[in-house]
C-alpha cells in the first residue's frame, strides 16, 4: 500500500508542476494580453476626451473643462480625469479623485515632453490604477497633458481566477486520476495477486481449494497461475507422501520426529479432539510503535518449545494479554488467528489489571515461586496479598478456559509452568472428562526447601488435580514425590511414579523439553552473520551467550570466569571477543533491575580493565533478538557458554547444537541444567568457579577441529532423536495412556 500511494504521489507530482508551468505561461500571456488592451482603450479615451477638453482649456474656462470632466468620469472602470497645463501643474480635475493620484506630474511631465501617449500604474493606491497622460496640442504646440485615470484591479482577480481555476481542475484530475490507478490496481493487479497469494497459502498449509482460487486468476497473469499450479500440485503430492510416511513412523520407536509425523500421531490417538494449552506468556505479543503495529515472538523458552507443537496440532493457546496493542489486534473475545504470517491455531488473551499483574506475576510467581524452585541464593519472598491475587488470576484463567470447553468433548488441556499450579484442580472439579497434563519448566526443589512456602498444600493440591504431571528430570520427579510425602496425605506407587489424592491418580514423569531440530533448518541460514557486520566485529575467536538478564543464568560468574582467562592466558587478549544477548525479563521486579544494573557495570568494569586498540572482551546487547539474527551468530561462534547456576532444562544449549549442522564449534555447559544429562559431550562444568569456567575457554578454544566433530555430532544426535515433536508426543501418548 504505502509503495502505492507513493507511485500515486509521485505521478501526481509530476502532473502538478506539468499544470503549474502551463498555468504561469498562460497567465503571462494573458496579463500581457490585458495590459495591452487597457493601454489601448486608455489612449483611445484620452483621444477622444481631446476634441472636448481642448476648446475650454484654450480659452481658460475653467467653470466649463470642470464640467466636461465631472461629465466623462465614473464610466465603467473610468476612475477620473485630470487636465496638467504646459508647466505640469494641475489645471482641472474631475470630482471624486483622490488627492494622491494628481498630486504627482511625472507622468503627465514624461508624456508632454516625449509629446506622446505615457501609461503607467500608479504606485500610491492601494488598489490597481492605471494612469495615461496624451500631450494636448494647440497649432502643433504641446499645451497641457489630458490625464486618465482607470481602474486595473480587473486584471489581478482575472490572473487569480485563472489560477484558482487551473489548481481546481488539477485537484479534480488528480482525484479523479488517483482513484482510476486505484480501481485499476485494485481490480485488475491487486485482486489477482491477493488471489493467488491466498491460493499459494492454501497450498502450502495443506487446505483443499487452493488450485481452484488461483484460477479465477487472469489476465496477464495467466503464465505465472499456471506456473504456480503445477507448483501447488507437485506440493500437494509431496506431502501426501510425507503424510503417508508419518503414519508409517507412528510405530517406529527409531525414526525421526517432524512436525508433520506430530500431526498424524495427534490426528490418529485424539481423532477430533480439541488441544487446549495455557500459559503465562503469549506466543506473539503485538505493540503500538509510532501508530504502527508490529508483532514479535518473546525470548522464552516456553514459547521457544510450545510454539512448533501449536503450529503442529492447531487448537487453543489460553495467555495473558500483555501487548499495547494486543487489544486492537483480537476480537471482542481476545482471539486473533496465530502465526500472524500463516494462521495454524487460535490465541485467547486474558486480560488482567495492573493490580492482578502485579500480585500473581510479578509478586507470587517470581518474587516467591521462582526463587523458591531455583535455590539461586535469592531469598523468596512470601506476601498473602500476592498469594491471593494468584489465586484470584488463576481462577480468572479456569473459567476463561471452561467457557472455552463448554461444549467440547473430553478435551485435552496443556497447563505449563509454575504461573498456574491451583489451575488443574480448578479444571478437574468442573469438568472430570478433561484430560489435563501440566507440566512444570523449572526445577522443583527437595520437600526442605519447598516447606518454607507458606501456602505449600493448596499448591501441591491444585497440581494434582492434573492427570499426567511432568518434570525435565527423573530427580525432580523425586523431589516432588518427597515433597507431596511430607506435606500432604496421600498415597505414592513408587513403582508406577503415581500419587493418588482424594480418589484421583496423578502420574508423575519426566519428559527432557527440547527444541525443533531438523537437518535443513540452520543450512539455509547464512554463515555470516549480519549482527557481527553491524557491530563491525572480526575477531579471530568469538564466543557467545544468549540468556534473559535473569540472576539463575550465571551471567555474573560467566563474566567472572571470562575475566580470569584473559588473566590466565593473556595471549587471548585482543583476538577473543564474548558477545552476550541478555534481554531484560521481569522489568517490574526489583531484584531483576537490580540484577540489570549489576551485569552492566561488571561488562564495563571488564572492558575498561582490558580493552585496547578499539577491541574489548564483551560486548553486551540488551534487547531481544529473532532467532533469524540469533542463528547466524551460533553458527559463527568457535564455543557457546551456558552456565546458569540452577536451570530446568536449557533450550539455548539445544538451540546451538541444532545450529551446527557444520558440527563444529564448542558447547560449555553447566552442571546445574537439565540438558547437561542429555548433551553429556559438551564441556560440563561448575559456574561457581571462575578458573573451571576459564579452563573450558581455553579448552575450547584449543579443541582439535575432530574432537569438535566428533563431540558435536553426539550431542546433534541426541538432540534430534528426541526434539520437541517427541517431548509433544510422549506427553500427550502419557494422556491417553490413561484412558
Amino acid at each position: 500500500m504505502k509503495q502505492l500511494l507513493a507511485s500515486i504521489a509521485a505521478v501526481v507530482i509530476v502532473v502538478s508542476l506539468v499544470v503549474i508551468g502551463f498555468t504561469y505561461t498562460q497567465v503571462h500571456q494573458q496579463q500581457a494580453s490585458l495590459m495591452d488592451d487597457l493601454q489601448r482603450r486608455s489612449t483611445l479615451l484620452a483621444d477622444s476626451f481631446k476634441e472636448s477638453i481642448r476648446p475650454a482649456y484654450v480659452v481658460k474656462a475653467t467653470s466649463t473643462l470642470q464640467s466636461l470632466l465631472n461629465k466623462f468620469a465614473g464610466r465603467e472602470r473610468l476612475l477620473g480625469l485630470a487636465v496638467f497645463d504646459n508647466k505640469g501643474e494641475l489645471f482641472a480635475v474631475s470630482a471624486g479623485l483622490p488627492n494622491e493620484l494628481v498630486e504627482d506630474p511625472q507622468i503627465p511631465e514624461k508624456s508632454m515632453d516625449s509629446d506622446s501617449a505615457v501609461g503607467a500604474f500608479s504606485p500610491q493606491m492601494p488598489g490597481k490604477v492605471y494612469i495615461l497622460a496624451s500631450p494636448l496640442h494647440q497649432d502643433e504646440k504641446v499645451i497641457g497633458s489630458v490625464v486618465v485615470y482607470q481602474r486595473a484591479d480587473y486584471i489581478d482577480a482575472s490572473i487569480s481566477d485563472t489560477w484558482k481555476n487551473n489548481l481546481l481542475r488539477l485537484l479534480v484530475q488528480s482525484l479523479l486520476f488517483a482513484i482510476a490507478v486505484v480501481l485499476i490496481l485494485r481490480w485488475i493487479i491487486y485482486a489477482p495477486i491477493v488471489k493467488m497469494a491466498e491460493a499459494i497459502r492454501q497450498a502450502r498449509s495443506g487446505q483443499a481449494g487452493g488450485d481452484s482460487a488461483m484460477q479465477k486468476s487472469h489476465g496477464f497473469f495467466k503464465p505465472i497461475v499456471a506456473e504456480i499450479t503445477k507448483m501447488s500440485q507437485s506440493l500437494v503430492l509431496a506431502r501426501t507422501a510425507a503424510s503417508e510416511e508419518a503414519r508409517m513412523r507412528l510405530e517406529k520407536i527409531d525414526s525421526p520426529w517432524t512436525a508433520e509425523r506430530l500431526k498424524e500421531f495427534f490426528k490418529a490417538y485424539f481423532k477430533e479432539r480439541k488441544i487446549f494449552v495455557v500459559s503465562n506468556r503469549e506466543p506473539y505479543i503485538h505493540s503500538k510503535i509510532k501508530n504502527e503495529i508490529t508483532w514479535e515472538v518473546p525470548a522464552a523458552g516456553l514459547v521457544t518449545a510450545l510454539e512448533p507443537i501449536m503450529e503442529a496440532c492447531g487448537g487453543m493457546w489460553l495467555a495473558h494479554g500483555s501487548g499495547s496493542a494486543d487489544k486492537i489486534t483480537s476480537d471482542a473475545e481476545g482471539k486473533i488467528q496465530v502465526p500472524p504470517e500463516e494462521p495454524q491455531y487460535t490465541l485467547k488473551r486474558i486480560w488482567l489489571n495492573e493490580k492482578e499483574i502485579q500480585g500473581h506475576y510479578v509478586g507470587f510467581s517470581n518474587e516467591a515461586l521462582w526463587p523458591l524452585c531455583h535455590m539461586a541464593h535469592t531469598r523468596p519472598i512470601f506476601r498473602k496479598e500476592d498469594w491471593l491475587q494468584y489465586r484470584k488470576v488463576n481462577g480468572k484463567f479456569a473459567q476463561a478456559l471452561l467457557a472455552e470447553i463448554k461444549n467440547v468433548q473430553r478435551p485435552v488441556i496443556l497447563i505449563q509452568d509454575y504461573h498456574f499450579a491451583l489451575l488443574p484442580e480448578m479444571i478437574k472439579n468442573s469438568r472430570p472428562d478433561a484430560e489435563v497434563g501440566m507440566f512444570w519448566h523449572i526445577p522443583w526443589p527437595n520437600a526442605e526447601v519447598f516447606s518454607v512456602c507458606p501456602w505449600r498444600k493448596e499448591i501441591l493440591e491444585g497440581m494434582l488435580g492434573a492427570d499426567v504431571l511432568g518434570f525435565h528430570t527423573q530427580q525432580y520427579c523425586n523431589n516432588f514425590l518427597e515433597t507431596v510425602g511430607k506435606e500432604i496425605e496421600s498415597l505414592t506407587d513408587l513403582e508406577k511414579f503415581a500419587i493418588t489424592h482424594k480418589g484421583h491418580t496423578t502420574y508423575i514423569k519426566p519428559f527432557p523439553i527440547s527444541v525443533p531440530f531438523s537437518n535443513t533448518e540452520a543450512e539455509d541460514v547464512p554463515h555470516k552473520s549480519e549482527l557481527l557486520e553491524k557491530l563491525d566485529l572480526k575477531p579471530k575467536f568469538l564466543g557467545v551467550g544468549v540468556d534473559r538478564l535473569d540472576y539463575t543464568k550465571g551471567i555474573m560468574e560467566r563474566f567472572k570466569g571470562l575475566e580470569f582467562f584473559f588473566e590466565m592466558y593473556p595471549a587471548y587478549k585482543e583476538q577473543f571477543t564474548f558477545v552476550q544477548i541478555a534481554p531484560p525479563s521481569r522489568e517490574g521486579v526489583e531484584k531483576y533491575r537490580q540484577f540489570n544494573a549489576e551485569v552492566t557495570r561488571e561488562a564495563e568494569r571488564i572492558n575498561n580493565k582490558y580493552e585496547n586498540n578499539g577491541w574489548k572482551p564483551i560486548v553486551l546487547l540488551k534487547e531481544n533478538h529473532t532467532h533469524e539474527e540469533i542463528f547466524p551468530l551460533y553458527r559463527a561462534a568457535n564455543i557457546c557458554l551456558v552456565t546458569p547456576l540452577h536451570d530446568g532444562m536449557n533450550l539455548v544449549a539445544k538451540e546451538f547444537v541444532s545450529a551446527r549442522n557444520d558440527e563444529a564449534g564448542v558447547l560449555v555447559l553447566s552442571q546445574f541444567t537439565g540438558a547437561a544429562r542429555d548433551l553429556k559431550d559438551a564441556i560440563i562444568i561448575n559456574p561457581y568457579s571462575a578458573e573451571e569456567t576459564a579452563e573450558a575457554i581455553y579448552k575450547a578454544i584449543t579443541m582439535p577441529a575432530a574432537e569438535q566433530h566428533r563431540r558435536m555430532k553426539k550431542m546433534r544426535e541426541a538432540v534430534k532423536n528426541y526434539n520437541i515433536y517427541r517431548w509433544a508426543a510422549e506427553f500427550l501418548r502419557a494422556i491417553i495412556n490413561l484412558g
